[in-house]
C-alpha cells in the first residue's frame, strides 16, 4: 500500500536562524584559507562580526520579543522561541570562539611576520610607545571623555547599543568603603586604531590607550579594575502603520527608542573582575546566557580599518575594475542603445555607470517627460539622487518612492526624501504595511513616432557604491509590454489602483508566490509525464515552506533541482523519497553574491527570470517586489551562462550535506574554476570587442585588470 508523503513534516526542514549561523560559518571559513591573500582574511573575520551584530539586534531580538509574550508557535523545523534561542545561543558560542582563535592564533601571528602589530594590551607598550600614547591621550583622547561613576546621587547611565565602553570599579583612597562603578564611553568619534612608532607598521587599540590612563579620569580613587565590555540591544523596530498619521516622524521616533532596547547580548573581556561584572549584569537586566566573555579585543568590525591601511598590497587581492557594458559606447545616448534591442548589466564585473548615466541622461534630456523610480539603499552622495533632484528643477515630472522602512537605513532614507520633496520631487514612502523591495525605473520620452517607455529592472538597488562589491543583474527595455507594466506598477504605489491585467511583470505580495508554486508544479508534471524537466535558482535565502514542500513534490516526481542559495536554506538535501534530486551549493567569495535568477525547463522551451524576491516569506507575502521574464533570446544564453558558470564552481562553492553542513567542492584532477574570475576574465574580453559608435566599428580596448 501506498503511503502519502508529509513534504510539510517538520523533520524534512532545517531552522532558518541556525542555517543562517551556518552561513556566517562559510564567510569565516573564508578567513581561516590560507590560499587567499592575508588582508583579505582579516577582512572576512570582521565581516563575519559585522553579520553577527546585525543578527542579534533583529533576529536574535525578535525570538526574544516571542519568548516575553509567551508565543508557543512553532516554526517550519519545529522549534519553539525558546529551543531557538538555546540551539542559537550554542551555535554562535562555537562561530565567536573560531573567530577569536582564527584571529589571535592565527593571523595575528601572521601579520607580525609581514610587519604588522596590533598591540591590544597596553603592558606589551616599549617605552617610547607609552609615551607617545600618553601624550595621544591628553592631547586628543582625554579632552573628548565623559567618566560616569554611580552613587546614590548619580544613576546608571544609558550604555548605547554597539558602542563600546570601559567598565571600573573604584576604591576610596581613604577608607575600606564598598567600590563604586564607573564607565567611560570609548568615543566613536576618534579612530579605533591608533598608529604609533615602532619596527614595522605598530597600531595600538583606543581602549588600551583608555585603560592605561584611566587613572586621569577618577584621580581622587584608586581604580582596582577596568574592563571593556559591550551591549547589544533589541534594534527591531514595530511600527503601527495604520495608527501612525506621518509615517515619517513615527520611524523618526523610532529610531531614538532603539538606544533603548531591551539588552539582548552583554560583550565583556574574559578576564573581567567577578563584582564588576555582576554589577553590570544586575544593572543592564542581562541574563548570564546572554553574557559573551571575549578572549580578545571586542567588536572586531575595526579590522577592515586594517584591511585598509597604506602600502601591503601584496597581502590583497588585485583590485578589479568593473568594464564597460559592451552593448553601450562610453559618450553615446543611452536611449538611443536601448532601442537597438534589450540590454543585460551583470555588475559587478561590467560597470553601474550605464544605470546612473540613465537617470543623468534622462534629467538633461529635453526629450523626457517623467521619471519614476523606486529607491530602497543608496549611497552617501548617490549621484542617482542628485540626477533626480535636477530633473524635478528642469520641469520634468519626477516620482520617487523611497522606502523609509528599509532597515538600518531608515535615518539616511529620511534625509534623502526630504531633499527630494525640496527640489520638487513627488516622494512617496511605501504602501502601509508593505516594504517596497522592488528595483525599477521608468523614463517617460517624447519621440517622432510618439511616447515611449524605457525601464531598467534590477535585482540590486540602485546603490553605485555597493554595485562594485555586489552581484547582481539588470535589463534595459523599452518593450511596450514591459513600459505598460512600468506605468501600472507606479501607478499602483502612488495611487492604489492596480490594472485588470499585467503583461510580463510578475508582483508581490500579489500573485508572485502564485506564480512561482506554478512553474514547480508543472515542471513536476513534465517529469510525471517523462518530458524534458528541470529548475535552477540562485537567491540570496530559501526558507519559504510552500516554495520548499513544491520542490519537495517536484524532486519526488524526479525533478533535477540545482539551487544555488548564499545565505538561509531551510530546505534538506538527500532525504529518501524527498529531496533525493535536489542539490544546494552556496558561493562565498570576494564579491557578495545578490543576485536572483530562475531557470523553469520547460520541456525544452526554457523560461528565464531575475527579480529582486528571495523565496521567503517575507519576500513572498510582506513586500512589493518584482520578478522580470528574460525574453530576448541572446540575454537568455548569457543568463543560463552565468548559472551554469557557478554550478561549475570548484573554488569558492560550498554543497549543502544531507546533514546539514557544508563541504568544499572535491576538485581533484578537476580544473579550478572560480566564478567571480571567470566572469572578471569574461567581462574584459567582451569590453575588448568592436562596437557600433555613430555607424562606424569602433574597438574600444578594455580597462586593465590591476
Amino acid at each position: 500500500m501506498d503511503t502519502k508523503i508529509d513534504f510539510t513534516n517538520p523533520e524534512y526542514y532545517e531552522n532558518r536562524e541556525l542555517s543562517w549561523i551556518r552561513f556566517d560559518e562559510r564567510v569565516l571559513s573564508e578567513a581561516r584559507d590560507k590560499t587567499i591573500p592575508l588582508l583579505e582574511r582579516l577582512k572576512f573575520v570582521s565581516i563575519t562580526s559585522s553579520n553577527l551584530d546585525e543578527f542579534y539586534m533583529v533576529r536574535v531580538a525578535s525570538l526574544k520579543d516571542m519568548v516575553h509574550a509567551n508565543y508557543k508557535k512553532k516554526d517550519i523545523a519545529g522549534m519553539t522561541a525558546a529551543e531557538q534561542l538555546a540551539a542559537i545561543n550554542g551555535a554562535t558560542r562555537k562561530l565567536v570562539d573560531t573567530q577569536y582563535s582564527t584571529y589571535m592564533r592565527s593571523l595575528l601571528p601572521l601579520l607580525e611576520k609581514e610587519g604588522i602589530r596590533i598591540i591590544d594590551a597596553h603592558e606589551e607598550l616599549t617605552e617610547e610607545q607609552g609615551e607617545f600614547v600618553d601624550r595621544y591621550f591628553m592631547d586628543c583622547v582625554y579632552p573628548v571623555l565623559t567618566p560616569m561613576a554611580v552613587d546614590a546621587s548619580r544613576p546608571f547611565p544609558l550604555i548605547r547599543n554597539k558602542t563600546l565602553n570601559i567598565a571600573a570599579l573604584l576604591g576610596s583612597r581613604h577608607s575600606d568603603e564598598e567600590p563604586m562603578f564607573a564607565t567611560v564611553q570609548v568615543p566613536s568619534v576618534l579612530p579605533r586604531i591608533v598608529k604609533i612608532p615602532g619596527e614595522g607598521v605598530n597600531y595600538v587599540l583606543l581602549e588600551q590607550i583608555i585603560e592605561r590612563n584611566i587613572d586621569m579620569l577618577f584621580s581622587n580613587y584608586k581604580v582596582l579594575c577596568a574592563h571593556p565590555y559591550r551591549v547589544m540591544r533589541n534594534a527591531d523596530l514595530t511600527i503601527d502603520e495604520d495608527e501612525a498619521s506621518d509615517l515619517l516622524k513615527e520611524i523618526q521616533n523610532k529610531l531614538k527608542m532603539r538606544q533603548w532596547g531591551e539588552v539582548i547580548r552583554l560583550e565583556i573581556e574574559e578576564k573581567a573582575d567577578k563584582k564588576l561584572l555582576k554589577f553590570l549584569k544586575s544593572e543592564l537586566r542581562v541574563a548570564e546566557e546572554d553574557i559573551f566573555r571575549i578572549d580578545g579585543p571586542i567588536d572586531l568590525t575595526y579590522l577592515m580599518k586594517i584591511y585598509g591601511i597604506e602600502g601591503f598590497d601584496h597581502l590583497r587581492s588585485k583590485q578589479y575594475t568593473p568594464q564597460r557594458v559592451p552593448e553601450i559606447a562610453p559618450g553615446s545616448n543611452i536611449f538611443d542603445a536601448i532601442r537597438e534591442g534589450d540590454i543585460l548589466l551583470h555588475h559587478p564585473y561590467e560597470t553601474f555607470d550605464p544605470v546612473v548615466d540613465f537617470i543623468g541622461q534622462a534629467a538633461r534630456d529635453p526629450d523626457v517627460l517623467a521619471i519614476k523610480q523606486t529607491l530602497y539603499r543608496v549611497s552617501g552622495h548617490s549621484p542617482i539622487i542628485a540626477s533626480l533632484a535636477q530633473a524635478a528643477e528642469n520641469g520634468k515630472q519626477v516620482t520617487v518612492l523611497v522606502e523609509l522602512k528599509a532597515r538600518f537605513d531608515e535615518e539616511h532614507n529620511i534625509v534623502w526624501a526630504k531633499k527630494l520633496e525640496q527640489a520638487g520631487c513627488h516622494v512617496i514612502y511605501g504602501l502601509v504595511g508593505l516594504k517596497t523591495h522592488s528595483k525599477i525605473a521608468l523614463v517617460v520620452r517624447s519621440e517622432e513616432d510618439g511616447i515611449r517607455r524605457y525601464v531598467h529592472l534590477g535585482t540590486g538597488n540602485y546603490n553605485d557604491s555597493t554595485a562594485k562589491l555586489y552581484t547582481d543583474c539588470g535589463i534595459f527595455t523599452c518593450k511596450e509590454s514591459i513600459g505598460e507594466d512600468a506605468t501600472a506598477v507606479f501607478n499602483m504605489l502612488s495611487g492604489y489602483s492596480e490594472p485588470r491585467s499585467w503583461n510580463e511583470l510578475i508582483l508581490a505580495p500579489y500573485w508572485m508566490k502564485d506564480k512561482f508554486l506554478r512553474l514547480i508544479e508543472r515542471e513536476r508534471k513534465h517529469a510525471k509525464e517523462g518530458r524534458e524537466a528541470g529548475i535552477t535558482a540562485k537567491m540570496n535565502s530559501l526558507c519559504d515552506p510552500d516554495i520548499i514542500s513544491a520542490l519537495y513534490e517536484a524532486s519526488a516526481a524526479g525533478v533535477k533541482i540545482d539551487l544555488i542559495v548564499r545565505g538561509i536554506c531551510c530546505l534538506k538535501v538527500g532525504i529518501p523519497g524527498v529531496s533525493e534530486h535536489i542539490t544546494v551549493r552556496s558561493i562565498v567569495g570576494n564579491f557578495l553574491e545578490h543576485s536572483r535568477i530562475f531557470r523553469f525547463c520547460n520541456d525544452g522551451d526554457e523560461e528565464l527570470y531575475m527579480g529582486s524576491a528571495d523565496w521567503m516569506p517575507r519576500n513572498l507575502d510582506r513586500r512589493v517586489e518584482i520578478i522580470f521574464p528574460v525574453l530576448e533570446e541572446s540575454l537568455k544564453q548569457r543568463v543560463k551562462h552565468i548559472l551554469e558558470v557557478e554550478m561549475a564552481d570548484n573554488v569558492k562553492a560550498r554543497i549543502l550535506e544531507p546533514d546539514g553542513t557544508y563541504t568544499r567542492v572535491d576538485r581533484r584532477g578537476k580544473t579550478a574554476v572560480n566564478s567571480q574570475e571567470v566572469f572578471c576574465r569574461e567581462a574584459v574580453e567582451a569590453a575588448s570587442r568592436e562596437v557600433q559608435k555613430n555607424g562606424e566599428r569602433v574597438f574600444i580596448p578594455a580597462e586593465p585588470i590591476e
